[in-house]
């Protein structure tokens, strides 16, 4: 236990009198280093947790929780009714191609994505995310585009566009690519600005008859409740269509997410150098602060003070710093969170600069998600640090002989 003559003594010692003004400048710098340490890796924590769950949330928006394509055999897609696990949102046919969009001198590689009407009607993600025009015009020879491309080629709903498909049509004097005309019904937005610069959906007829498919080279999409939850959901899909290839979202961009945990991780280590450099200025302030002191340290010990308790005086100072330098960057680090997308906003416009471009990033915002694990595992891993360097120099106060101090001062 600590006496209240110890907390009393290092209370006091926690602020040196004016002749130790370097010894003051050195504990507020320990204290500040602590705290902006603490702080900045609480929030590059954050702007990462929330940079995945946006690209995240983008992913799964405009995209299949689940694909199953055809390897062999074309999909049996009176299996669909089989679907009815708890977890199922819906499932849709469609069928994806490469192709490219001509516009007067201008062409641009596309992805051309295929649906019925009706399926794409009843895809909430995608239907909320109109822009222009409707999807009760998605029609024949009809297109809905994303508003990056639009914005790029001038478009807007009603205009035409041609796209020609690397699949040919057969003549005497060889094969010419197929290009056909489609009017524009809709314009949507995902989010993303790769995906609504590059991404077209088409009525799936009109994709079967551009790029020569038939009904043996449909996809069919499942959408899950609780996208997160696709484990379980995928291997009951495997059992249906055990002959057919069967991959979620996670297996479509696990080298994007596996690069941003690598990434997350090693900022977290990079910046805890940050903590650990200013805990040893810890180590320093207090060195100087038993040199200081020697003279009051003999002078307890004469007085009948224990080693024990001239320990615990030097380790309450350390730890004290620490712990209060932790809790004002913890709470410094989830303000600055919370109002990230203020601060840039005011920073840009101060200094004139774009901070966050979206054509980079390909969100519109800077993201942020507070993780209150993540919260404490830094601010434990601070005061752990402060802890493990407060125990040498309040270990060689104890150890000061208090005849020597006494001579010598």
């Amino acid at each position: 236990m600590i006496s209240q003559l110890e907390k009393k003594i290092a209370l006091r010692y926690l602020n040196p009198q004016r002749k130790e003004g370097f010894l003051k400048i050195i504990l507020i710098f320990s204290f500040l280093g602590i705290a902006i340490g603490v702080s900045v890796l609480i929030i590059v924590m954050s702007v990462m947790n929330g940079f995945r769950a946006e690209l995240t949330n983008k992913i799964l928006g405009f995209n299949p929780h689940i694909i199953i394509k055809p390897y062999e055999k074309p999909i049996d897609l009176s299996k669909k009714k089989k679907l009815n696990f708890n977890n199922l949102s819906g499932a849709y046919i469609s069928l994806d191609e490469q192709a490219i969009l001509i516009d007067k001198n201008y062409t641009k590689g596309i992805l051309i994505r295929g649906y019925s009407k009706s399926d794409i009607s009843n895809i909430g993600l995608i239907n909320k995310g109109i822009l222009e025009g409707s999807l009760n015009n998605f029609n024949k020879n009809s297109v809905s585009v994303g508003k990056e491309l639009a914005a790029e080629l001038n478009l807007s709903v009603g205009d035409k566009i041609s796209i020609m498909s690397p699949k040919g049509i057969s003549t005497i004097v060889g094969d010419i690519p197929k290009q056909s005309s489609y009017s524009i019904s809709s314009i949507y937005t995902s989010g993303l600005s790769d995906f609504d610069e590059g991404v077209i959906f088409m009525p799936l007829e009109d994709v079967k008859y551009l790029f020569n498919r038939s009904d043996k080279d449909l996809f069919l999409e499942i959408y899950l409740k609780n996208p997160n939850d696709f484990y379980n959901s995928q291997l009951e899909i495997e059992k249906l269509f055990s002959n057919h290839v069967v991959f979620s979202w996670a297996d479509s961009n696990k080298s994007f997410f596996s690069a941003l945990k690598v990434e997350r991780n090693v900022m977290f280590i990079i910046l805890s150098l940050i903590v650990i450099v200013a805990a040893f200025n810890i180590i320093s302030g207090l060195t100087i602060l038993v040199k200081n002191k020697s003279k009051d340290i003999a002078i307890l010990r004469s007085l009948g003070v224990t080693k024990r308790s001239i320990k615990k005086i030097f380790f309450l100072v350390g730890f004290a710093i620490g712990t209060l330098a932790t809790l004002f960057g913890a709470i410094l680090g989830i303000l600055f969170s919370l109002y990230i997308e203020n601060i840039q906003i005011f920073l840009s416009e101060v200094f004139n600069l774009k901070l966050f471009p979206e054509e980079i990033y390909f969100l519109s915002q800077m993201p942020s998600q507070i993780d209150p694990f993540s919260i404490f595992i830094i601010s434990v891993c601070s005061i752990i640090i402060t802890i493990i360097v407060s125990i040498y120099p309040s270990d060689k106060a104890s150890k000061l002989d208090p005849i020597k101090s006494i001579k010598y001062e």
